[in-house]
């Protein structure tokens, strides 16, 4: 256990499992108190136990990321608790693979509801508990937020506008010492995303496609949550921060020809 978080409050919403929860066990084993939400009482209750069975101070809270009221309340639960929040991670995300013109309306509301309203609500309404000036806000994006991708029109849309959220809002907080980032990750391993993927041909295909060829690793999300949430960063806002291996270049498989 490190302490270059301690004394620090860490609310990670959409964190029962994948790279949101690894977030919150990176920040746990550098000292912080976090606190940790998602859909799911079962769910994030485990995620919770998990945390305080590493050493980390936590707790969790089930709420919905569409549920505004719900979140002004887990703030407050939050703030009654540990104090103000200083590091705010966004992360709740929902999608799956489809054609528009197989896809519902209702379809595509869900995942901008999840992705792009829940950003926002879960940024708009913790302002009040953030430690300013000094917070770190954080969103976890996408590359289909600037790479348009077949079956993920739902995705590519939601994606693209938590990416301006992020930057409207680090224009509009600034002034009060709130940084707002986010983080787009590339393929990462023993995540549900990448589990439907993977089998063994397309896990090829994608490496190969990949400047340092290989998946990344979750614990690589958490670094750059930490670095992002770090006085390392503390003249860094309004940035999107690629942690992908170098897909955002464009497919590397051609430069094996060079070698």
């Amino acid at each position: 256990m490190g302490d270059r978080f301690a004394g620090k409050t860490v609310f990670v919403a959409g964190a029962s499992s994948g790279i949101n929860l690894a977030i919150a066990h990176g920040f746990g084993s550098e000292g912080a108190k976090v606190v940790v939400l998602s859909r799911s009482a079962e769910k994030i209750e485990a995620a919770a136990q998990g945390l305080r069975d590493a050493g980390v101070d936590a707790f969790g809270i089930a709420c919905d990321v569409r549920d505004y009221p719900g979140l002004e309340a887990a703030y407050a639960q939050t703030a009654e608790r540990y104090g103000k929040i200083d590091v705010l991670i966004s992360g709740a995300a929902g999608n799956f693979l489809a054609p528009a013109i197989k896809m519902s309306a209702n379809a595509f509301k869900t995942v901008i509801d999840i992705d792009l309203l829940g950003t926002f609500n879960v940024f708009r309404a913790s302002f009040d508990h953030l430690n300013k000036p000094g917070a770190s806000l954080i969103a976890i994006t996408a590359g289909q937020a600037v790479h348009p991708m077949s079956f993920q029109v739902h995705a590519c849309a939601a994606k693209a506008g938590v990416n301006m959220v992020t930057k409207c809002l680090a224009l509009e907080w600034g002034p009060a010492g709130v940084r707002v980032n986010a983080i787009s990750p590339g393929p990462i391993a023993d995540t549900e995303g990448m589990a439907r993927l993977a089998d063994p041909v397309r896990e090829k295909q994608i490496k190969g496609r990949l400047a340092l060829r290989d998946y990344g690793q979750k614990t690589d999300i958490a670094d750059a949550a930490m670095y992002l949430s770090s006085d390392a960063a503390k003249y860094v806002t309004g940035t999107i921060l690629n942690v992908d291996g170098g897909s955002d270049l464009g497919d590397a498989s051609a430069n094996a020809l060079a070698q």
